[in-house]
């Protein structure tokens, strides 16, 4: 299986890598940046992770769900995805290096099976997702999804 290319993405945020870290992991920052989405984790290698909210219906659903892999405060984050109740499964590396007067944060979405029907939401989602996060970090709030 070949799969389809990595998405790769590299912002820079003004603020410390602890504050970043915090924006990635913290139940607050993702509340806000998926809409009330409610961020649930155990993280630590092999710990779950869900993004949980209201469906259609209004009852709550899983967006997103994985497996944390690999994690190094406030360095690194690396966990499987897969988007709502599907069984197909990509990577999540995110990469915190600082800088002088910012943190570079670089993300890799990977691991992607050809026929993986979330590969053209996720490649749009992904700047979106990082910039609101960019925002909230540095000016406290942020702008809507669309």
């Amino acid at each position: 299986m070949a799969g389809q290319p990595p998405l790769h993405f590299v912002f820079y945020f003004a603020a410390q890598p602890e504050k970043v870290w915090e924006g990635f992991v913290s139940p607050e920052s993702n509340r806000t940046i998926f809409g009330g989405a409610e961020f649930l984790a155990d993280l630590k290698p092999g710990g779950l992770l869900q993004w949980v909210g209201p469906g259609p219906d209004g009852k709550s659903t899983v967006y997103v769900h994985g497996e944390v892999v690999n994690i190094e405060p406030p360095k690194l984050l690396q966990y499987t995805y897969s988007l709502g109740q599907s069984s197909m499964r990509s990577r999540v590396t995110v990469r915190l290096v600082p800088e002088t007067e910012a943190t570079q944060v670089t993300v890799t979405h990977d691991l992607w099976a050809d026929n993986d029907p979330s590969y053209g939401l996720t490649a749009s989602g992904w700047p979106r997702i990082l910039s609101r996060l960019k925002t909230l970090i540095e000016t406290g709030k942020t702008f809507k999804a669309h």
